[in-house]
């Protein structure tokens, strides 16, 4: 019998949903870290604290997307690592294209126009026709192209290598090297992507090659009408060149969902930057009936001896 420890601040529903799924061979479930756990369910900062206290580890499932926190070379164990994927693609596009028509529908300017009794019949605008780059085009990209196209938009994506999805019109890739590729060829690259967009759009995963990929050369690209999405990681972003550039009016606006420190300092200056939106990291939250569903069905190609869904790949940091 195999004993599961679960770290999470949902670990009793978490419990629960993996008791009713009355799964093979799984014995004792705790939330107590024991030498004779080989997997382990839960939050990534939760596992990192309890690694020192599992010896005999063998799988970790993390509850989210990211495992930044679990990537340090100085952690590194021989355990397998998967993270949750295929759950956030519909509640990402969710809340993507409700800012997407917010924007174009001019939702929030009709809005301020009825609190001054301003009668406000000018036209809106429409997204069919319109051209949305997506940064990153892993499950949840792909599911922001497949949406897209709902709404007869033209997609453009950015990715390392793949192209999976058949939703996006047009890819785009760093220069190929061994090694990262010089960065004025990848600014090279990013700024042909860029070009033209009415919509950016960034679901990149925190990684050395991601650092602040989103900086004023590839701002400096975008169209004056232009709208930034963020709902990858925070560090993938150079903030003061995204303050400047909504201050400046370089760019239409932004809507941020993560950012490189949260919570957000109270003396940051994007509380104050004009045509930006912040959503405090609450755009794809995770349900334990979606995530636990993840679990189980990993659980069974564990017991199988087959490969595990999701698994993370230390090197490439994702």
């Amino acid at each position: 019998m195999h004993k599961l420890l679960i770290l999470s601040n949902s670990s009793k529903e978490y419990t629960r949903l993996i008791t009713e799924a009355d799964l093979p061979e799984l014995g004792e479930i705790t939330s107590l870290p024991a030498e004779d756990c080989e997997m382990v369910f839960g939050e990534p900062n939760l596992i990192r604290d309890a690694l020192p206290h599992l010896p005999h580890l063998k799988w970790a499932q993390s509850t989210w997307a990211g495992v930044e926190s679990l990537l340090d070379p100085a952690l590194r164990r021989d355990y397998v690592l998967t993270n949750a994927r295929g759950v956030f693609g519909r509640l990402m596009s969710e809340f993507v294209f409700g800012y997407l028509l917010a924007h174009e529908r001019r939702i929030f300017q009709k809005l301020e126009a009825q609190k001054n009794k301003i009668w406000d019949d000018a036209d809106t605008g429409r997204l069919q026709g319109k051209t949305i780059g997506l940064l990153g085009v892993g499950s949840i990209g792909a599911e922001l192209a497949s949406t897209a196209k709902v709404f007869g938009m033209n997609v453009s994506g950015y990715t390392r290598i793949s192209e999976t999805s058949k939703h996006v019109d047009r890819y785009f890739h760093p220069a190929e090297s061994r090694h990262r590729p010089p960065a004025h060829q990848q600014t090279a690259e990013l700024q042909q992507f860029a070009s033209g967009l009415d919509y950016l759009v960034s679901v990149l995963p925190k990684t050395s090659d991601t650092r602040k990929i989103i900086n004023a050369d590839l701002l400096s690209v975008l169209p004056s009408h232009a709208l930034f999405i963020n709902v990858g990681r925070g560090q993938a972003v150079d903030e003061s060149a995204l303050v400047e550039a909504l201050t400046r009016g370089k760019i239409a606006g932004a809507v941020l969902d993560v950012f490189e420190q949260e919570p957000l300092p109270k003396e940051h200056p994007f509380w104050t930057t004009p045509n930006l939106l912040m959503t405090f990291h609450t755009s794809a939250p995770s349900y334990p009936r979606e995530i636990s569903q993840v679990f189980v069905e990993n659980y069974l190609l564990y017991l199988e001896r087959k490969p595990l869904k999701y698994q993370v790949d230390f090197e490439k940091e994702y």
